[in-house]
């Protein structure tokens, strides 16, 4: 084989970080990135910066980067570099993410001094893919500007709770005391204030139900909402759909493409949606909410026609399932208001942790068991407070196992393809078994949904409410 077609076959560091290692006498392996790699042993590089001027971060993957406990250490109020001004550090060098190596900088350096405990360690090599396995001697030269600390938290020290759907109005409450005990920004109220569900999904649950609902009742509960109306209208009409003639009406829109199903459930994500506004903070690099929404319902909707007729469950709550699956994030902004913003400085220095830990570290609480929550405190059907509740969880075999299953598999296509936020999981041959799809089945769907992101992420726009 060609030293050409071996470079195209497997990922190689890129030549500016090969040359700086050579010329600082590093020997080092090339490791492709795999599952089992331990988390341990990943150094994960973060640069912050505040007015005094950045700083490279570099801690183990296996632990949280808590920035309260980096500015007792510092005495520092650090944030992560903004992404605009990263990605131009980046793009000078050729780099696709941020090696731990100091001397790639300027800036001073501040290690987990727990990262010299191992034997060996892995650096971002800079390309996608691919890290670098020093020694321990090796790396501790690296590291000899570098000062040591301690500002991690163990991620096995933090337990999210998958299997306690019915404690969720106890630990909600507890986490509302436990950031007032905390006093951080100002005082939180002892009751939960949640804005009560809008009449018109109120109507369109009850017609979920309602076996002899028709397609006069969802017209007529749409068209008493003008700005639902005009929605679901434009959504017929879009390219996406490709409706012949144009559409006139809501019932129009119904009967000739969109059908009873996916109005119901469509309109009934749309009156949830201007329940609550998105949050004016967000993390960078966040897919944006109604984006990922649309993405994932899609998704979802094209598994579940995939899977064997005879275990398929309701297509229309399945859709739904994936509008709703991140509602909780709302929510957390809804209910935590101060903090809020402290929980996105959090997910953008902890990149390769899930949003369920570094929430469960802040809150106690994370926006899975928010969402079913108030899913159930809404009335929703049990199908989707489980789908919402056990999304993150892919070994889920409970009652209603499939609405979970498929949103799990549906965000970690999605992930794959560079869409969301965290890192990226594995998926489980059991998650697929118990859909009856195979990963070939679930990839197609996924490049079949992504090959009309331009019009779905049109769809998407129409959701953003002021």
């Amino acid at each position: 084989m060609t030293e050409v077609a071996l470079d195209t076959a497997t990922p190689r560091a890129p030549s500016v970080i090969r040359l700086l290692l050579d010329k600082l006498g590093v020997a080092y392996r090339e490791v492709p990135d795999h599952f089992a790699l331990p988390a341990a042993a990943k150094v994960q590089a973060i640069l912050l910066d505040d007015e005094v001027g950045a700083l490279m971060v570099l801690f183990p993957q296996s632990q949280l980067l808590d920035l309260q406990r980096l500015q007792e250490l510092t005495g520092r109020s650090l944030l992560a570099v903004r992404g605009a001004r990263l990605k131009t550090m980046l793009d000078k060098h050729g780099l696709k993410a941020l090696p731990g190596i100091p001397a790639l900088t300027s800036s001073p350096c501040l290690y987990e001094q727990s990262l010299l405990a191992l034997d060996a360690v892995l650096l971002q090599s800079g390309e996608t893919g691919l890290w670098l396995e020093l020694e321990r001697d090796v790396f501790k030269r690296l590291l000899s500007k570098a000062s040591a600390g301690s500002f991690g938290e163990h991620v096995r020290l933090i337990q999210p709770s998958f299997d306690r759907l019915n404690d969720n109005p106890r630990e909600i409450t507890h986490a509302v005391q436990v950031f007032t005990a905390r006093r951080i920004q100002q005082r939180l109220q002892q009751t939960i204030e949640i804005p009560p569900l809008a009449d018109t999904a109120q109507k369109i649950i009850k017609l979920r139900v309602d076996p002899n609902a028709s397609v006069d009742d969802i017209t007529g509960v749409v068209e008493t909402d003008p700005a639902l109306a005009a929605q679901v209208v434009s959504w017929a009409a879009s390219p996406y759909y490709a409706s012949p003639g144009k559409i006139r009406s809501v019932e129009d829109a119904i009967v000739r493409v969109l059908g009873f199903d996916l109005v119901i459930n469509l309109a009934l994500g749309l009156a949830l949606g201007k329940t609550m506004s998105l949050p004016k903070d967000q993390p960078e690099h966040m897919t944006p909410y109604w984006q990922q929404a649309i993405y994932t319902a899609a998704v979802i909707e094209g598994l579940t026609r995939a899977m064997p007729r005879p275990s398929r469950p309701e297509a229309g709550l399945t859709y739904l399932a994936g509008l709703l699956h991140n509602f909780g994030y709302l929510l957390l902004a809804h209910v935590f208001p101060p903090h809020f913003s402290l929980i996105c400085r959090h997910l953008e220095v902890n990149p390769h942790l899930s949003h369920t830990y570094v929430e469960q570290h802040l809150l106690d609480i994370n926006r899975e068991q928010m969402g079913a929550w108030l899913m159930k405190l809404w009335d929703m059907p049990e199908e989707i407070c489980t789908a919402l509740r056990f999304q993150d969880d892919a070994s889920y075999d409970g009652e209603y196992a499939a609405y979970p299953n498929l949103v799990c598999l549906a965000n970690r296509l999605l992930r794959t393809r560079g869409i969301g936020a965290g890192p990226q999981k594995p998926i489980p041959d059991q998650l697929l078994s118990r859909l009856g799809l195979s990963q070939d089945k679930a990839e197609d769907v996924v490049s079949k949904v992504l090959d009309a992101e331009a019009l779905l992420r049109e769809l998407a726009s129409q959701f953003n409410t002021p």
